[in-house]
């Protein structure tokens, strides 16, 4: 989170201010104090992995993607994080939003003066 360049003020202020508490520092912070405290009263701590990271980590460790999605999310758990999801499902709805959205601007062009060009993106950060 600490990647993201503002490029499209994607948030609100005050999503802002809660993507700004999702940080390395904080993170650590509650696996400690969870350590720490009665279980009752353990924060619930939850890690999405973007299918973008996990051919670097299965690169780096001479691994194949799903083996290394599969250490990451064992290591994430062994820290105490108690849910690990993968967004690669989320990634694929989006292309296909983007693409359906296409079409119709595309078939929209010569009745709409702004309906091209299109631009998309998937966040850098």
């Amino acid at each position: 989170l600490s990647d993201c360049l503002a490029c499209d003020s994607c948030m609100t202020l005050e999503e802002g201010a809660r993507v700004f508490q999702q940080n390395q520092k904080e993170f650590f912070r509650v696996l400690n104090l969870n350590k720490k405290c009665d279980t009752s009263k353990h924060k619930v701590l939850a890690v999405s992995l973007c299918p973008q990271s996990l051919p670097y980590f299965a690169a780096k460790f001479n691994l194949s993607v799903n083996e290394a999605a599969k250490r990451l999310c064992g290591f994430l758990k062994s820290l105490g994080v108690q849910y690990v999801f993968d967004t690669t499902i989320a990634a694929d709805f989006s292309i296909l939003e983007s693409q359906r959205e296409f079409v119709q601007r595309y078939q929209r062009r010569n009745q709409e003066e702004h309906a091209l060009p299109m631009f998309a993106s998937a966040c850098p950060g």
